[in-house]
């Protein structure tokens, strides 16, 4: 484990929008499919990190449902680089006791695709270690609105109409992140201050940590300053904390 962490306040779930590759590649002359191989290198040593760190969960926005926009020879080669990503990772990660969860609409990806993901999630399952969410064709609105069509097909067979409070309680069950705990922490790299339809839902009480660095640069250095940022915030969820309670 490393040290200089105070366990009590480093978040038990961490989400990343792993943002900047394309211009990592651009400032040096590189193809922009330069920068997408160095991010999966700087994912690969994030996830060893996040786990040294004692972070339970870290959820990463690998591949959202508005990409499919960008042009078709790069989006190839996304998908050659997910499929790379699969094979030559899963066995690592399994090794490392990590256990690999996908969110997001799997049945856009070619089928040998989704057999990589079924086959990843399958040889992970049991693994006890950090989990490792990767949003794949995943965007906040479809998740929200799929959760909410789930709950009202579920009314319309009960033939009663849950009140607004019912349905916040089961709205966690039937989103795609069902079963895990909200995002205690959001980070995005290279500068943008947006979270881009990203668990639009679940970080409605998240902390958020913008950083210049572009996400190829992304290092174990870059995450303690990240974590070392969270520890320092007064989460109230709404509340007052002690000292505004004695204050009234």
């Amino acid at each position: 484990m490393k040290q200089h962490l105070d366990i009590e306040t480093t978040p038990k779930h961490v989400a990343i929008i792993m943002d900047g590759n394309g211009r990592w590649a651009c400032r040096r002359g590189l193809p922009r499919m330069a920068g997408h191989k160095q991010g999966a290198e700087a994912l690969r040593q994030t996830v060893k990190n996040a786990a040294e760190f004692g972070i339970e969960y870290l959820t990463v926005f690998g591949f959202s449902s508005e990409n499919w926009k960008r042009p078709q020879d790069e989006v190839k080669e996304l998908m050659k680089l997910l499929r790379h990503y699969l094979r030559s990772e899963t066995a690592e990660l399994h090794k490392n006791n990590v256990r690999l969860c996908i969110i997001g609409d799997r049945n856009a990806f070619d089928a040998d695709i989704i057999e990589l993901i079924r086959n990843a999630e399958m040889l992970t399952a049991n693994n006890d270690g950090i989990t490792v969410v990767m949003a794949l064709n995943y965007g906040g609105r479809h998740d929200i609105a799929q959760s909410a069509r789930r709950i009202a097909l579920r009314a319309l067979e009960a033939g009663t109409v849950p009140s607004v409070e019912e349905v916040e309680k089961q709205f966690d069950a039937h989103l795609m992140s069902a079963g895990m705990p909200e995002p205690d922490l959001l980070i995005r790299t290279s500068g943008e201050h947006r979270i881009s339809n990203f668990l639009l839902w679940q970080c409605s009480y998240s902390e958020f940590y913008f950083t210049d660095t572009l996400w190829p640069d992304f290092d174990e250095t870059e995450l303690r300053l990240a974590l070392q940022s969270y520890a320092k915030r007064d989460r109230r969820y709404g509340g007052l904390n002690a000292e505004q309670n004695r204050e009234g």
